[in-house]
């Protein structure tokens, strides 16, 4: 039959197969509206050097970043018959690495730079259908549009610039009959490498914050990162930073520092330069506790001569040689024990059991604790002397998590580490495995772990030999894992496999220990701050914090006094000056602070104290609202009042407190004025 005569339209028949991508049957539908047909030679018109030359250079920045990158994910495929490509936002090929034998294949259909992969060149193909949607794209085999290109499978992820413009692709190609799906985890990794070492070049000279939930999650690929301008005006953020606040990059544009992570921009900056804490814990907007670094230069915000890195963040801790060592540290079961019934029941179930083979799974809110009780569990047991390898179910990439529990073989899959990897499992071999989050293992892992569970061996990907393990398992989650039973998410026999016993974290608004939490809290940020001061809970403040609802639990706690411990004056004492803005408008919202009226005047004075003073600083809008306008300057005379004979009439240090100007305080202080500190202007 000849090229260009076809009795039935290749995107119809390409429908018939029943691919489960709707978009590789739009990309067909458009191969053949460019005029292509699958069995035609493809477009081999390759650039001259001296063009390639110069489309390199126009994308010097992309090839300078992606090159290592590029070199790296080369050692992880190599010997696995296949190849690495980088094109431009064209589709036009400028590099390429990979397997000798693949890339004289490759360079029969022209997969070689100098080429251009576009869809209108090539018909449907990874990078120029990921090009076409905007998304990573695999094309596998027969998909492909020309037959000359149905040999390969590739792995196409467009790389996005700082400002989130498409400026290439990064590509995995390899023999279709060797695919395996971790080369497209493998290909996402390393482009988000890229755009990452993209961004921070990008805004090397301006304030960066990088955050996690998850503390061991900083410094890797998952952490986000957005940047800020000197005043805190937003800059642009990576994908992970847009994931995790779960708004776009046009989204974002219209929020500040302030709005994102309820911190002003002085008091990070102050927080940064002296140095308060090894790291920072930030509250998000939507409520959610992260824990953060940042990073800025110091000749950029006027601070100092010369462009010194000032970091702050949460430094990775020295992993100690000896387990022991390691476990002397951490908690004991007896360090949470510190009072409350319903705690004091669990540990006394928990201790019962220690050293039996009976699985335990840890219930309740997100930030009750469960891993730290896990931990403790461990150090208690007669496995102290094993490791303690925690996983977080839900946050490894659901294509990742089956050879990140049970480990893998040299050449199990395009992407294998050439020595290949233990999992997990392995790792936790004569001690616990704590799976964080179960509820969220994806449905077919299940099964995995239950023959795991029963067997005792893993048989790692690719193996044919099975390794014994021998590990106890604690597993915690926030879900009701009987509902998800209910709508098949959850398998039955898994359930009862790892519930031997079940115990729940009760809520903090639940625990009548609140003061002996906030104590040892404070005990370990000083520790944490070198032990220069000892830190306390004003009276009032201590009231509201037991009428509070603590929807964040410990983890909320624990942030609020790590911000509070280093607010605090010389003499240790929180104070409401002390506590973020975010949490007195939680406690004016809820009314905690009305039980005697005094605390509750405190409370709402502190919450809106700012506010309420900035508010009198503007020009009035007329007199039409005198009597709203009266109740808020009364507030407003009211916080400087309360707020000056805090500092002993010191009007800069109240300024500084309330976070206004000096002008300010003394249009709204009482008609006698304090005396001026002496030194003042």
């Amino acid at each position: 039959m000849r090229d260009d005569v076809q009795p039935v339209s290749v995107a119809v028949a390409n429908r018939s197969k029943g691919w489960p991508a709707p978009a590789i049957q739009k990309s067909h539908e458009r191969s053949e509206t460019f005029g292509l047909r699958a069995s035609i030679r493809p477009d081999y018109d390759i650039l001259s050097d001296t063009g390639l030359a110069l489309k390199r250079e126009q994308n010097q920045v992309l090839c300078a970043h992606a090159m290592p990158v590029m070199e790296t994910l080369r050692e992880q495929i190599v010997n696995t018959q296949s190849m690495i490509v980088l094109t431009n936002a064209e589709g036009l090929i400028l590099h390429s690495i990979g397997d000798d034998d693949f890339l004289h294949r490759a360079e029969k259909v022209a997969l070689r730079p100098g080429a251009n992969w576009a869809e209108d060149r090539q018909g449907t193909n990874a990078i120029g259908t990921s090009l076409a949607e905007g998304c990573a794209m695999v094309v596998h085999g027969d998909q492909h549009y020309l037959a000359a290109n149905r040999f390969l499978t590739c792995s196409s992820v467009p790389i996005l610039d700082p400002y989130g413009d498409l400026i290439g692709v990064l590509d995995v190609t390899g023999d279709h009959r060797s695919y395996h799906q971790h080369t497209m985890a493998l290909a996402k990794m390393s482009v988000q490498m890229i755009e990452n070492h993209l961004f921070s070049t990008a805004f090397r000279d301006v304030l960066q914050v990088s955050f996690h939930g998850r503390p061991e999650f900083l410094g890797t690929l998952m952490e986000g990162i957005i940047a800020f301008t000197d005043d805190g005006r937003f800059l642009s953020a990576n994908r992970s930073a847009q994931f995790q606040l779960g708004l776009s990059l046009a989204a974002l544009r219209a929020h500040t520092l302030s709005s994102l992570f309820q911190i002003s921009y002085a008091q990070l900056i102050d927080r940064l330069t002296h140095g308060v804490a090894p790291h920072l814990m930030l509250n998000l907007h939507n409520g959610a506790v992260v824990c953060a670094r940042a990073q800025f230069k110091r000749a950029s915000f006027g601070l100092a001569r010369g462009a010194v890195d000032v970091q702050g963040g949460a430094a990775p801790r020295p992993v100690c040689a000896n387990p022991r060592q390691q476990a002397a540290g951490l908690s004991r079961l007896s360090d949470l024990d510190t009072g409350d019934a319903r705690v004091s029941a669990l540990i006394a179930k928990v201790r019962k059991v220690l050293g039996k083979d009976i699985p335990l799974l840890i219930t309740g809110e997100t930030g009750t604790g469960k891993e730290l009780l896990a931990q403790a569990i461990h150090n208690d047991s007669p496995r102290r002397d094993g490791s303690f390898i925690a996983v977080n179910c839900a946050s490894i990439p659901e294509s990742l998590i089956e050879s990140e529990l049970f480990g893998y073989e040299e050449g199990a899959f395009t992407g294998a580490r050439r020595k290949g990897s233990i999992g997990k499992l392995v790792q936790a071999n004569g001690g616990t495995l704590f799976l964080d989050e179960i509820g969220d293992m994806p449905y077919s892992m299940q099964v995995r772990l239950l023959r795991v569970l029963q067997e005792r061996v893993v048989t790692p990907l690719g193996a044919t030999r099975a390794v014994p393990v021998d590990v106890s398992i604690i597993c915690a989650t926030h879900r009701n894992l009987r509902e998800m039973i209910a709508q098949n998410q959850f398998r039955e026999d898994l359930y009862y496999r790892i519930n031997g016993l079940a115990v729940r974290l009760p809520a903090l608004r639940e625990r009548s220990d609140l003061a002996v939490v906030v104590e040892k809290m404070l005990q370990w940020e000083s520790v944490e701050s070198g032990g220069r001061q000892t830190l306390s809970v004003a009276t009032d403040v201590m009231a509201v914090f037991g009428r509070h609802a603590w929807p964040g639990n410990c983890r909320q706690l624990a942030n609020l006094l790590r911000t509070a411990a280093a607010m605090v004056e010389e003499d240790g004492v929180i104070r409401w000056e002390h506590l973020p803005d975010d949490f007195l408008d939680d406690v004016g919202r809820a009314g905690c602070g009305s039980g005697d009226g005094r605390q509750g005047d405190s409370a709402a004075s502190a919450a809106s104290g700012s506010s309420a003073v900035a508010a009198m600083d503007a020009p009035a809008a007329g007199d039409a609202s005198v009597p709203d306008g009266a109740r808020l300057q009364d507030v407003a005379a009211s916080v400087v009042a309360m707020t000056l004979a805090r500092y002993g009439g010191n009007v800069s240090a109240a300024a500084r407190a309330l976070g206004v100007s000096r002008n300010t305080i003394y249009r709204r202080m009482p008609a006698a004025g304090p005396a001026r500190a002496p030194g003042e202007d």
